[in-house]
């Protein structure tokens, strides 16, 4: 037998087990796991706290999590009434005020869906499995279609002080919504993208005290890739309501990289970044001397490879790979730091010849390399 077909059959026995060993699949996934038979998106399910270890609660969970997020979609965007007092109410009870803030975030969400991994045609694609309540109202139920229509109706109405600048801003934006970014499909079909839309949309709303933040849609948007692909046509069907709690789920963990008063907490992003700096100062004092000689502060470069975990770093393959690792990883999210410390140390030779404008360009944009040099890298820095 293969080695490939070991690891496949590997995984097959672990997941078939009644009550799934947690460590185990963790070890296993860390090492990769094949993009055969939708095992992927099975085991991130399971990384991921969604799908329990229990192989008989199993169905129960999804169906149940499924027909939350069926009503989710209903009370939130298919019938959630529409204003109703006028709007120019200045209450922050109004309804039409809550619609204006709505749409703000939509905006945001809009503009970021609209530009998701632009290497691959994968989010400009029709999914097979359209919200049918939503792609067959004539437009009224499209979220992208609210933004369009609702632009300078909320820029003017909004009284925050927005000048001329900003309104023709927002004029620019809704004349360049087709050109350049993923246009959305016609009635009865549904772009991957409008999908992505939806989900960020419904978090947004459902976890007011954080809402959206830009660069959530890169982290939603190799979840998505991976449960919309997978073999299993269930699991094809129902993958946005899956990767809407996995998201959710993975959220939990990471927002304080997102959010700025936690910044210094434990938890925070200034706290991660000063982690990697004391990896790489642990690991390679001469690299962390040109880099401390220079004032190259980690701020300058691996702000974006943490908060994101690495996803606008790599190709989305290679993204899903680290990914294995990451959600296998026992001390969540300490390995990123030793992924970020290994990219580092692999280009050393040309950060220790290079001036400060060449180093900051490199970090920046990092150079193409076999992604399992590096996460193997980062292994024997995780050892030492």
């Amino acid at each position: 037998m293969s080695l490939h077909k070991a690891r496949i059959k590997a995984f097959e026995d672990i997941l078939e087990q009644d009550v799934i060993d947690f460590e185990v699949l963790q070890k296993l996934a860390f090492n990769g796991v094949p993009d055969d038979k939708g095992l992927r998106s099975l085991v991130w399910r399971i990384l991921l706290h969604y799908l329990p270890k229990e192989k008989s609660a199993r169905e129960s969970t999804l169906k149940k999590k499924r027909q939350l997020y069926k009503q989710f979609i209903d009370e939130i965007i298919v019938s959630p009434g529409g204003p109703t007092d006028h709007p120019l109410n200045i209450s922050p009870d109004s309804s039409w005020c809550t619609y204006f803030k709505d749409n703000e975030v939509l905006l945001q969400i809009d503009k970021d869906v609209r530009r998701l991994c632009p290497d691959i045609s994968f989010f400009q694609s029709a999914t097979e499995f359209p919200c049918p309540e939503i792609v067959n109202s004539n437009g009224v139920k499209r979220l992208h279609k609210r933004v369009e229509q609702s632009v300078l109706k909320y820029s003017t109405l909004e009284r925050r002080g927005l000048g001329v600048a900003k309104l023709s801003n927002e004029i620019r934006r809704s004349d360049s919504i087709t050109s350049g970014d993923y246009a959305p499909l016609n009635e009865g079909c549904e772009a991957h993208w409008e999908v992505v839309e939806r989900m960020l949309f419904l978090y947004a709303k459902l976890n007011p005290g954080q809402g959206y933040v830009q660069g959530m849609n890169e982290i939603i948007g190799p979840i998505y890739h991976t449960f919309a692909i997978d073999t299993n046509k269930e699991y094809r069907q129902h993958a946005e309501a899956d990767c809407f709690f996995c998201f959710t789920n993975l959220m939990a963990e990471i927002r304080d990289f997102f959010i700025r008063t936690l910044d210094e907490t434990e938890s925070g992003i200034n706290y991660m970044m000063c982690k990697l700096s004391d990896c790489v100062k642990k690991n390679d004092r001469a690299v962390w001397d040109q880099l401390e000689r220079q004032e190259l502060r980690p701020q300058y470069y691996s702000f974006r490879w943490l908060t994101l975990l690495l996803s606008q770093e790599f190709s989305l393959p290679d993204v899903e790979r680290i990914w294995d690792s990451l959600f296998a990883d026992t001390q969540r999210f300490d390995f990123l730091i030793f992924i970020c410390c290994a990219m580092i140390l692999l280009v050393r030779q040309n950060l220790l010849n290079g001036d400060f404008a060449s180093n900051v360009k490199l970090l920046q944009n990092f150079p193409p390399m076999d992604v399992s040099l590096i996460l193997n890298k980062a292994v024997e820095i995780s050892n030492r």
